[in-house]
């Protein structure tokens, strides 16, 4: 789903530094990391945590083709780079799952998969472009969900933007039961665990 507003809704992004905690702190945010399903794509055996991390591991080395960008980004969005690398090693394996670009049967777009079913494709693949525009994606719905739970903490508020960054914030209902519907049943947790490791990894 990962998109279910239009693109008039601009999606470019603009915040400085200090904005960055207002969506809150990555670090903070619980996770239980990848599901048996998920964690099948590497033949691993075991999931959780160790999974996640273990996926953003085998992604690492071509993240880093894309870490200027993404630091980029992060900054101009006021979204932790960490968070956004973790996306692109959840939806696009940082661009070895995709074909030409696209992904999900042709209606996903870059390396993090923008759904060009509700949005227009903005830049190449793997651009600074499309970057900024699904992080933009990702901030609205992170905002949709403040506003729909004000009574979360932050880094639930973020947790569950991240949840409707894969299903709407209308498939958002409970904090216990983010991932209910999410893709593999894990994306929050899984996109936590990852960005967790990233973090500790430079990002």
């Amino acid at each position: 789903f990962k998109t279910l507003f239009s693109s008039q809704h601009s999606s470019t992004c603009s915040a400085s530094i200090h904005q960055m905690m207002c969506y809150g702190d990555i670090t903070r945010v619980s996770a239980s990391g990848a599901s048996e399903k998920t964690s099948q794509q590497d033949r691993l055996g075991y999931s959780g945590v160790e999974a996640s991390e273990k996926m953003a591991q085998m992604d690492s080395g071509r993240m880093n083709k894309y870490k200027s960008k993404i630091n980029s980004v992060g900054s101009q969005c006021g979204i932790d780079p960490a968070l956004i690398a973790a996306i692109i090693s959840r939806e696009s394996r940082a661009g070895n799952a995709l074909d030409d670009g696209w992904g999900d049967h042709g209606n996903a777009w870059g390396l993090m998969q923008v759904d060009i079913r509700y949005h227009q494709k903005e830049g190449d693949w793997d651009s600074e472009e499309h970057l900024r525009q699904a992080t933009g994606i990702l901030v609205h719905f992170i905002k949709r969900i403040q506003n729909k739970f004000p009574n979360w903490s932050r880094e639930q508020q973020l947790k569950g933007g991240i949840a409707a960054y894969n299903m709407g914030d209308g498939n958002v209902h409970s904090y216990e039961n983010l991932d209910a519907i999410t893709t593999g049943k894990d994306y929050s947790n899984d996109v936590v665990a990852r960005a967790k490791w990233y973090k500790r990894y430079g990002y």
